[in-house]
C-alpha cells in the first residue's frame, strides 16, 4: 500500500503541472485584462497609457509561455505572487484570511450531512418501499431540484425579513464589538445557521441516496444472506457485515468532496456575503486577478489529487478484501 501511494504521488506531479498549464492558458484567453478593469473610468488616452504601464508592471506584456515559466518558478518556492488588486497584497495572505471561515462552514456542513445521510440511507434500504422510504425519496427529489440561490432567498425572506429571527448576511452584527463574549459567539453562530442549512440541504439529499443504493446492493449479497441464515440479529448483520462494505462509495464521494472544503461554496458565500474562499474566487474572476485565481486553482487541484489518493488508501481500511488482494499482488 505504501509503494502504491508513493507511485501515485510521483504521477500526480506532472498531472498537476498539466492542470496549471491548461488553466493558465484558459484564464488568459478570457476577454478583458486587469488593466482594462482597473482603468475603466479614465479617459481614452489616459486609459491607454495606464493600461500599458499596468501590463508592464504585471509582466503581462511578455509572451504567454514566459509568463507561465516565471509563475511556475515562483510556485516551486511556494510563492503565489501578489494580487493585481490595488492593495497588491500577497496571494497567500489573502487566502489565509478567507480559509478559516470556509473551512469552518464546510466542515460543519459535511459533519451534519454524514451524521444524517448514513442512518437515513441505511433505514431507507432496510425498509424499502415503506412510508419512511417514500418520504425520503420525495425529499431527495426536492433536494436535487431546489437551486441553492432560490432556497437561500426564501429562507432569508422568511427567517430574516418577515420573522426577524436570523441575520441574512455577513458573519457579525454591527454592534458585535459591544457584546459580551458569549453573546458574540451566539451572534456568530446565528449568522452561520442559514448558510449551513442551504449548503446542507442538497448535499444531504445526494449522500442519503448514495447510501441507500449502496446498502441495497450489499444486503443482497450472499455473505449477508449467510449471516442471516446463521441466526445473527438483524442489527449485527447490517451494522457489522453490510455497513462497512456499503460505505465504500461514500468514501469515494467524501474524498472528492475534500477540495470543496477549501474551494468553498461560491453561491452560498456570495448570497450571504460571507468572506470566504468562494467569494474571493468570484471577485478575482471579475477583477481578472490572475495570481489569486491561479492560487485557488493550485490549492483545489492539489486537494483533488490528494483526495483521490486518500480515497484509494481508505478503501484498504474499510474493505479487508482490498488489503488481501494487495498482498497477493506482491507475491
Amino acid at each position: 500500500m505504501l509503494r502504491y501511494a508513493l507511485r501515485r504521488l510521483l504521477l500526480a506531479v506532472p498531472l498537476l503541472i498539466g492542470i496549471t498549464f491548461v488553466s493558465f492558458i484558459v484564464i488568459h484567453l478570457a476577454p478583458g485584462t486587469p488593466g482594462e478593469v482597473q482603468t475603466g473610468d479614465l479617459s481614452i488616452q489616459s486609459d491607454r497609457d495606464v493600461q500599458k504601464l499596468l501590463m508592464e508592471l504585471y509582466d503581462l506584456d511578455k509572451p504567454l509561455h514566459v509568463q507561465y515559466a516565471k509563475w511556475l518558478t515562483r510556485l516551486v518556492r511556494f510563492d503565489f505572487g501578489r494580487s493585481f488588486s490595488p492593495d497588491a497584497r500577497p496571494v497567500l495572505q489573502k487566502i489565509g484570511e478567507r480559509l478559516p471561515i470556509t473551512l469552518l462552514l464546510n466542515v460543519v456542513e459535511m459533519l451534519i450531512i454524514i451524521a444524517l445521510a448514513v442512518p437515513i440511507g441505511v433505514l431507507s434500504a432496510t425498509r424499502q418501499y415503506s412510508m419512511f422510504d417514500k418520504v425520503t425519496t420525495v425529499f431527495v427529489f426536492v433536494g436535487f431540484a431546489t437551486p441553492d440561490f432560490w432556497l437561500a432567498l426564501l429562507l432569508m425572506i422568511l427567517f430574516g425579513v418577515q420573522l426577524g429571527w436570523l441575520p441574512i448576511s455577513g458573519l457579525r452584527s454591527l454592534n458585535w464589538e459591544y457584546l459580551s463574549f458569549w453573546r458574540q459567539q451566539g451572534d456568530f453562530a446565528s449568522h452561520l445557521v442559514l448558510p449551513i442549512i442551504v449548503a446542507t440541504f442538497g448535499g444531504l439529499a445526494g449522500f442519503s441516496r448514495y447510501m441507500r443504493q449502496s446498502m441495497l446492493e450489499v444486503i443482497r449479497q450472499d455473505y449477508v444472506q449467510s449471516a442471516r441464515a446463521k441466526g445473527l440479529a438483524e442489527r449485527v448483520v447490517i451494522g457489522k457485515h453490510a455497513l462497512r462494505n456499503a460505505m465504500l462509495p461514500i468514501v469515494t464521494v467524501l474524498g472528492l468532496s475534500l477540495p470543496g472544503l477549501i474551494g468553498g461554496s461560491v453561491i452560498v458565500e456570495s448570497i450571504f456575503a460571507i468572506p470566504g474562499m468562494g467569494q474571493l474566487m468570484v471577485q478575482a474572476v471579475f477583477e481578472r486577478d490572475y495570481p489569486v485565481i491561479m492560487g485557488n486553482l493550485v490549492i483545489v487541484s492539489t486537494l483533488t489529487l490528494g483526495a483521490n489518493l486518500l480515497a484509494d488508501v481508505t478503501y484498504g481500511l474499510v474493505d479487508p478484501r482490498i488489503r488481501v488482494g494487495a498482498r497477493r499482488g506482491r507475491r
